[in-house]
């Protein structure tokens, strides 16, 4: 799969977009746990989930309708995404 330099872009423009997927790289969080892991609000990481969402690099691995102890991991293109930014030392 090839990486898309646009997602890469998306990233790489929010600290909250690196901290969400570098902790999903190591592998499904909560919200509350990347946000305390990260030591960023739950806020912020709410936000950066939702649009992580949108470009399908994040993807919420419990039902929709679940509203607490949401599980989140990244999808494909998410983890190619976040090699590519290690690879290319981009944070």
């Amino acid at each position: 799969m090839s990486t898309d330099w646009d997602d890469v872009s998306f990233v790489i423009s929010s600290r909250y977009r690196v901290a969400v997927l570098k902790r999903l790289a190591d592998g499904p969080s909560t919200p509350s746990q990347i946000a305390s892991d990260e030591d960023v609000g739950i806020a912020h990481v709410s936000r950066a989930l939702q649009r992580l969402r949108e470009r399908e690099l994040v993807d919420l691995l419990v039902s929709d309708d679940r509203k607490k102890g949401r599980v989140y991991g990244l999808t494909d293109q998410g983890n190619t995404v976040w090699e590519k930014i290690e690879a290319e030392n981009m944070v």
